[in-house]
């Protein structure tokens, strides 16, 4: 990876601002989407972001990582709230996703949370 976490979060901030710009229905509707399911429900918002986390590792998606590692904090997810997320990640993604677990926990850390003793 050559940038951070945070700079991956700037760089694609910056280009949903374009897309925002360019393709208005599309990103309203996407927008709604996230909003409906950023509200505590059944399920805690926190618990939401962790499932989110644990996708993104599963997809390997770089840019999910920065954000949703980002909202874990936020949420006032614990550092083994974090890691038992990263085990069933793992469980369920195989090598691939450990490797882009080791990478969550990195960006995990990078937005201020904790970090280990």
């Amino acid at each position: 990876m050559s940038q951070t976490f945070k700079e991956t979060a700037s760089a694609i901030s910056a280009k949903l601002k374009n897309l925002r710009q360019e393709i208005p229905d599309t990103m309203q509707a996407f927008n709604q989407m996230a909003a409906a399911t950023h509200t505590d429900g059944a399920l805690s918002m926190k618990t939401k972001e962790l499932m989110a986390m644990a996708i993104g590792i599963a997809a390997r998606c770089q840019g999910c990582l920065a954000f949703h590692a980002q909202a874990c904090v936020r949420q006032g997810v614990t550092r083994r709230e974090f890691e038992e997320m990263l085990q069933v990640a793992i469980y369920m993604g195989g090598g691939p996703s450990l490797m882009t677990a080791a990478e969550a926990l990195a960006a995990y850390e990078e937005f201020g949370g904790e970090v280990a003793a």
